[in-house]
């Protein structure tokens, strides 16, 4: 079984899942928050900053509201949210209160965490709350949120914020206990990974689709943030939250999986630029680029083989490589559509294709961050 402490991490975000904080019949699951937060304060009084990023709000207001079950229209669900979000703030605020702990509710939006100046933002308003010595309590900003503009799933906004905030450790507590070979459910022989070393695609391979009604996020997003947060050097916990005290359980051998974080993290500006979710468009490249790629260097239209997608200058693109795998995000030097005129050319045609003196590069090396499949077959 795997040991872990952590009183021992400096920073931690903690992600709770929708069904483990509401019943969606009788709404709140109070004496579950109460013990939760037990367990946020002891890890404050040891010196550690907490984060929550808390779902639940839509859960909450619809219990609240008294709607069925039907699926809501998009301007139902938003009104849950918003009346759901209020009740989620206080509850939080009451039982953190009970420690002598403050807190602080900060609404995000995609938009907040892709764009780079409401990114940091974002950022130094939690560095104010910590400074101040509140617990920030995180949520998607579902009341204005739509499927276009939105995440969808906490666990990938929680790897963007403990990526953010340069934090040690990401904790999933939801209602499974960890990541499996398969679907347990579904598959009887299915094996328990108490450790992942990285994140392959063979572990891709085994994400699932969520379990709980009330869930939006499964395993698939579970490893889009391992991936995210792991590549930024935080190390990662999907743990089951269904008892009481769900942190103090981690420390006292329940069952868990943890993803070790990158030896060689992405820091600060590249961060951002690796947790990009929705990127604008994709540059497919040869091996050739692959292997300049690998070596530092910047991408040139010379090793580019096709181009997607309607991004403009200094949008975030994805990099293809010639397996079809993703090899690594950067800035894009050119609009798409002169991307698609240089695609293929060596740096000495660019200016007579295009009628004016261009960068070099399509995408320069200090806007490029290798996945981390692409940084391991560097070392190999």
């Amino acid at each position: 079984m795997t040991a872990i402490s952590l009183s021992s991490y400096r920073r931690v975000t903690v992600k709770i899942g929708s069904a483990l904080l509401v019943d969606r019949a009788k709404g709140l699951k109070k004496e579950w928050l109460k013990a939760l937060v037990g367990d946020i304060a002891r890890l404050a009084s040891g010196g550690a900053e907490v984060l929550v990023v808390s779902s639940g709000s839509v859960a909450l207001g619809r219990t609240i509201l008294g709607l069925d079950k039907h699926t809501l229209r998009l301007e139902e669900s938003q009104a849950a949210a918003s009346v759901g979000q209020i009740a989620l703030a206080g509850a939080w605020s009451g039982e953190l209160g009970r420690h002598g702990l403050n807190s602080g509710q900060v609404l995000v939006t995609l938009g907040d965490t892709e764009e780079r100046r409401r990114y940091l933002n974002v950022r130094e308003t939690i560095s104010a709350l910590f400074r101040m010595g509140a617990i920030p309590i995180i949520n998607e900003n579902d009341t204005v949120a739509t499927s276009e503009i939105r995440y969808g799933d906490n666990d990938r906004l929680a790897a963007r914020v403990a990526t953010m905030m340069s934090c040690d450790l990401l904790i999933l507590l939801s209602d499974v206990d960890g990541l499996y070979t398969a679907a347990p459910e579904r598959d009887p022989e299915a094996r328990f990974i108490p450790v992942v070393e990285a994140i392959t695609p063979e572990i891709e391979a085994m994400g699932g689709s969520a379990a709980s009604e009330l869930s939006r996020g499964g395993m698939r997003t579970k490893l889009d943030a391992g991936r995210i947060a792991t590549g930024a050097g935080v190390a990662m916990v999907i743990a089951s939250g269904k008892q009481l005290n769900p942190l103090s359980a981690i420390e006292n051998g329940a069952r868990f999986t943890l993803f070790e974080p990158s030896q060689t993290p992405v820091r600060a500006y590249k961060t951002w630029i690796a947790g990009q979710l929705e990127p604008a468009g994709r540059i497919v490249i040869d091996a050739g680029a692959l292997k300049a790629l690998q070596q530092g260097k910047s991408l040139l239209p010379a090793g580019v083989r096709s181009v997607s997608g309607g991004f403009a200058r200094g949008d975030t693109v994805a990099i293809i490589g010639p397996n079809g795998r993703e090899a690594g995000r950067g800035l894009v030097a050119y609009d798409a559509a002169d991307a698609v005129k240089i695609a293929g050319l060596k740096t000495g045609d660019i200016a007579g294709v295009l009628g004016y003196e261009a960068r070099a590069a399509m995408v320069h090396r200090d806007d490029l961050v290798l996945s981390h499949s692409a940084s391991q077959a560097k070392a190999c």
